[in-house]
């Protein structure tokens, strides 16, 4: 059956231009819009978005919500808070809507009790995104093919909140988010939900087109960060699984990167100083038109940070609850 009320749940922090054309996306929605309800928490913006906000000149009704800065985590439990709705609709500040994306949310929840539905965030044609923005964006569409084929089930590990639905009754009895993370919360609180019966599900039909915005810096910094997060998840959360899949994902991998990554961890200093060449080779090659160099050039970047941030997690944090191979036969030697 099918919820009766759909609240979308827009975090924002000042993007005040680009949340308007997210709200002007969610006007033109093919679902009755008596159906949904707008929520936009504020967290802590200073560029007049909390005036727009308030202003009632926004493309549709919303609820503004305004709280100090406490991060996205914090920003998700207050929306879904002051929420009505039998079902909670993810949309970050940056993901324009298209005009069947509630509708095709909801399609899948009618066919399924207790669902978590994933939607896709796709590059806009017309977004001019940095050369790591669409390399991000590559590697989240190879997920998406992967999933419409059939080759990956869907799994909290995709569960990005940037256009992901979830019942309200499922994330309160999950307990929300955990402010703790600062990223990758969203794919925390799935595990949990997981782990209470509810199922996963990509609808390719769902999508948001992902202005992303995100300097080059911070997009390193997220790689790191999901290293750390993978392990924390893995270990602290029971996800016991998710330590061996790290370490089969890694001989997936191209040899290049293999091999650039048992550097980094044999050499910091030398995997620091490649990284920082790879990345000038990236954002050079890219300028010139050489997208395949650029490519191969930040998937280095990329999976350097991500591996540190394995590795680091490992070394600093609390050991696994099951024997862990030594690092040289999981990351160095295969």
């Amino acid at each position: 059956m099918s919820p009766d009320r759909v609240s979308v749940v827009i975090p924002t922090f000042n993007r005040q231009p680009r949340l308007h054309r997210v709200l002007t996306g969610l006007a033109h929605q093919t679902v009755d819009l008596d159906r949904i309800e707008v929520i936009v928490v504020s967290d802590g913006s200073t560029d007049g978005t909390d005036a727009y906000l308030g202003s009632g000149s926004t493309p549709l009704p919303v609820r503004f919500v305004a709280q100090k800065n406490q991060g996205p985590a914090a920003a998700r439990n207050n929306g879904v808070g002051h929420a009505t709705g039998d079902l909670i609709l993810f949309i970050d500040d940056d993901v324009m809507p298209d005009s069947r994306l509630i509708d095709e949310h909801l399609v899948v929840h009618a066919r399924h009790a207790r669902a978590a539905v994933i939607g896709p965030m796709v590059e806009p044609p017309d977004a001019g995104l940095s050369c790591w923005a669409r390399w991000e964006q590559a590697m989240l569409e190879k997920q998406y093919r992967a999933m419409a084929e059939g080759k990956w089930s869907p799994s909290p590990r995709q569960f990005y909140t940037g256009n992901a639905s979830v019942r309200r009754a499922d994330i309160l009895a999950a307990g929300g988010f955990d402010t703790e993370f600062k990223r990758a919360e969203d794919v925390e609180l799935a595990y949990r939900l997981a782990d209470r019966g509810v199922s996963f599900h990509f609808n390719a039909a769902a999508i948001g087109f992902h202005y992303v915005e995100r300097e080059y810096q911070s997009w390193k910094n997220v790689a790191y960060t999901y290293g750390r997060n993978d392990v924390r998840f893995g270990r602290d959360l029971g996800q016991l699984w998710l330590l061996g899949a790290i370490e089969q994902e890694f001989t997936y991998h191209h040899p290049f990167i293999r091999g650039l990554t048992r550097m980094a961890q044999a050499s910091p200093r030398a995997g620091r100083w490649a990284e920082s060449v790879l990345g000038v080779v990236g954002r050079a090659s890219d300028r010139v038109g050489a997208s395949r160099v650029s490519r191969y050039a930040l998937s280095g970047v990329f999976n350097t940070e991500y591996y540190r941030g394995i590795y680091d997690e490992l070394r600093e944090g609390p050991q696994p609850e099951r024997e862990r191979p030594a690092l040289q036969g999981s990351f160095a030697d295969e």
